[in-house]
Parts: C-alpha cells; sequence; structure tokens
C-alpha cells in the first residue's frame, strides 16, 4: 500500500466533525514554519481548529510565494500578527545555494531559476525573513511580526531579536 492509499484509508476510517469555522483566523495570525515533518504547529502552539493560517515551505522562509500567502491572509482574510518559526536541525541549512542548484541541474538537466534559500545559521535566517515580512509593500500589518527558534529536541521556542 502506498503512503497515499494508506492516508485515504485513515480519512474513511476516522470520525467526522462538522465544523462551521469561518474562514477568517479567529486569532487573526498567520505561522510561517518548515515543512519539516517533525513540526507539529498545532501542537508547539496550543492551536485549536480555525484558530490561525499555517504557512510551510522547505526551511520556513519567507519568498515571494509566502508574501503572496500573506497579502492574501492580511487583505482578504484579516490577519494582522505573523510568526516566523524556523528550527534547529534543519536540512535546508545542509546544502548551498549553487550546490544544490548544480545537482539539480546535473540530475534534471535544467538550472532552477527560483532561490534554494539556504542557510547556515538559523537565528540569522529567521532575522532576514522577519525583516523580509516588515519590509514587503504588500503587507500593511507589519508591527507584530516576531521569529522563533524550535529546538526539535527539546520542543523550547527561542525569541529571535
Amino acid at each position: 500500500m502506498t503512503a497515499i492509499e494508506e492516508l485515504l484509508k485513515r480519512h474513511q476510517e476516522q470520525d467526522r466533525v462538522t465544523r462551521e469555522t469561518p474562514a477568517p483566523p479567529a486569532l487573526h495570525v498567520v505561522i510561517l514554519t518548515c515543512m519539516d515533518a517533525r513540526i507539529n504547529p498545532a501542537e508547539v502552539f496550543g492551536l485549536q481548529h480555525g484558530e490561525a493560517h499555517v504557512l510551510r515551505n522547505a526551511g520556513g522562509v519567507v519568498t515571494d510565494d509566502v508574501i503572496r500567502s500573506l497579502a492574501l491572509s492580511q487583505h482578504a482574510l484579516g490577519t494582522t500578527e505573523v510568526i516566523v518559526m524556523q528550527h534547529t536541525s534543519c536540512g535546508v541549512s545542509t546544502v548551498t545555494e549553487d550546490g544544490f542548484k548544480d545537482q539539480l541541474e546535473q540530475s534534471c538537466g535544467l538550472r532552477p531559476t527560483w532561490s534554494v534559500e539556504a542557510f547556515r545559521d538559523v537565528t540569522d535566517s529567521v532575522r532576514t525573513s522577519v525583516q523580509r515580512v516588515k519590509r514587503s509593500p504588500y503587507l500593511p500589518h507589519t508591527d507584530n511580526v516576531r521569529g522563533f527558534v524550535y529546538d526539535i529536541q527539546t520542543g523550547d521556542l527561542t525569541e529571535v531579536q
């Protein structure tokens, strides 16, 4: 059985609860984090259904597509706060921009036009991502943007100043 088949089976077997939750998140907050399977944002922040928008990508970094999602979230759905949460032992910190692009070019025959957003220091990466949000001309709510590093081993959150 494939992983997709397993997940579809689980979906069919679970008890579903009908929820009449409005689309705008109740806490008016967006959480950006890494796609790493070891991170469960609902667990980290004690989120309830419908309380936050959660955006995920490799590294939890602010990219043009994250700005697009934040702009929609703020302008169309009323969010006013942003959490950027990256983490220790991130796979994006194990590659380099050119090295990964070289690898893809050798493997696929094409060099990516997009940025890998590789980083060495997670704290510096969080600072950079927070600044990208704060400087975006597309986002009206940039006063309450905070960055954190999540420790994969301990579950601790450390705010990045």
